[in-house]
Formats: structure tokens, C-alpha cells, sequence
């Protein structure tokens, strides 16, 4: 399984809510390797993405996290992903979801559908199909799902264009590093959302760095030098929190 992760962000439009924050799924299956890489490729998306490796887990993680969709493997240590989206569904929930079934396991694909399920990919599986089809449920869930192609976030007189990789404040270009650019998108993905050193860290170095949360206070002094410089300041600490963007007023 493979995914050009540079190609696939402006090759498609951005899903999340429609208050700005990011779609959150969940991902359940006990292949380590396949649930790593499934994370990357929907937090690449904007997404915010849980795991769990049984039934049991899963179940527990879906009650706390509320997850917008599930992606459930059929063949679970415990008890099988169709007790488990019973479970997730109960009391009316209509979380839809996405499974994963063996290769040639009709039954499996049969018994998912009758069961309730949204869809399902046979593994082996491409990324490109599995987040293509997990966007298409996604659109057609809810209401609060918001779908757009305009490559810009817009923050008060801050825009930052996802095509261009151009940085703009009250029309004035700021250069930005590719580090400093992924950090600021993320906070401008989530206006008026506290965001804590240890979500910046897992979104913008989780697969390429281990440092720890001292990078996050060193980029956010270098975003604040370019992009607060001289104005009102638009990127806050909240004191034992985190940090977040917030236009002036």
C-alpha cells in the first residue's frame, strides 16, 4: 500500500466541520503497521485520527472520541467489527462506517452491508482508494461536514494559500520555512481552538522528528516574529494549555 502524499491535499477538496475544526475518525485493526500507515495518510488530510487493536478498545475510544467515521477491520482478536459497530451504534449513533475484509471474503463484504455497514475495501488496499471512499461517506453523512476547493485559510487579514504556499497579513508576502508553514496551517485549520504542545508535535513532526515540546515554543517564536511583528497579535499561549490563532478584533 502506497500514497503520494504531496499530490493528494491539492488534488482534492477539504473536508471538515463546518466550524473549522478538523474531521475526526478512527481507525480500528490489530496490524500495527497498517493502522501507522492509515494514520498518517488521514492526519495528511487535516483529520484527527485515534486507533484501537480490539474490539474492546475500540469501543471505548469511539465512546470518548466521537468519531465522525470508523474504519473497522472484520477479523478482530476479541469479538468481530460487526458486534463492535453494533456497539458504537447504539442509543441511534449513525457513525458511518468504512470496513476492511479479508481478499475474496464475500461473506465478510455480504454480512458487513447487511449488518449496517457504509462500505468496504478488500486488503490488500491503496490509501488513494481507502481515503477516496472514506471522503465520499464523509460528504454524504452529515450536514455539519463543510466541502471546499478554495486552496486558502482565512484568519482575520492572515491567509495562507495550500496551492501556492504563499503567506499573506493585510495583503503585505511573508516568507515562511516548510516547517513553519505546516504549523501555521495547522492553527489556522483550528481558529479559536487550543491546540497543546503534544497534538503540534504528533500533527507536524510525529513521523519525521522526536524531539520534545521545546521545538514547538522555538517555531512558535518564529512564527510570532513574522507574522505579529509590529501588528496585533494574532497567534496566543494559553497559559498550560497550548496555543492558537485568532483573528484580531
Amino acid at each position: 500500500m502506497s500514497i503520494d502524499l504531496s499530490d493528494s491535499r491539492t488534488a482534492q477538496a477539504h473536508l471538515h466541520h463546518a466550524d473549522g475544526s478538523p474531521i475526526r475518525v478512527l481507525v480500528v485493526d490489530d496490524e500495527n503497521t497498517l493502522t501507522d500507515l492509515l494514520q498518517m495518510a488521514l492526519r495528511y488530510e487535516g483529520w484527527e485520527v485515534k486507533s484501537a487493536g480490539t474490539g474492546h478498545q475500540a469501543v471505548s475510544v469511539a465512546r470518548e472520541f466521537k468519531p465522525d467515521a470508523v474504519v473497522l477491520d472484520i477479523m478482530l482478536p476479541d469479538f468481530d467489527g460487526l458486534q463492535v459497530m453494533r456497539r458504537i451504534r447504539e442509543g441511534g449513533n449513525e457513525t458511518p462506517v468504512l470496513f476492511l475484509t479479508a481478499k475474496d471474503s464475500l461473506d465478510d463484504r455480504i454480512a458487513g452491508l447487511t449488518a449496517g455497514g457504509d462500505d468496504y475495501v478488500t486488503k490488500p488496499f491503496s490509501l488513494e482508494e481507502l481515503v477516496a471512499r472514506l471522503r465520499s461517506l464523509l460528504r454524504r453523512s452529515r450536514a455539519l461536514i463543510a466541502d471546499t476547493s478554495d486552496p486558502r485559510i482565512v484568519v482575520g487579514d492572515l491567509v495562507l494559500d495550500e496551492d501556492s504556499y504563499e503567506v499573506t497579513r493585510a495583503g503585505e508576502q511573508i516568507s515562511l520555512t516548510a516547517t513553519e508553514f505546516e504549523l501555521l496551517r495547522y492553527l489556522m485549520r483550528n481558529p479559536r481552538r487550543v491546540l497543546s504542545k503534544a497534538q503540534i508535535l504528533d500533527r507536524v513532526w510525529s513521523y519525521d522528528f522526536g524531539g520534545t515540546s521545546s521545538v514547538v515554543e522555538l517555531y512558535i517564536s518564529y512564527l510570532r516574529k513574522k507574522i505579529d511583528a509590529g501588528r496585533k497579535p494574532m497567534i496566543h499561549t494559553v497559559r498550560g494549555a497550548g496555543y492558537m490563532v485568532k483573528a484580531v478584533e
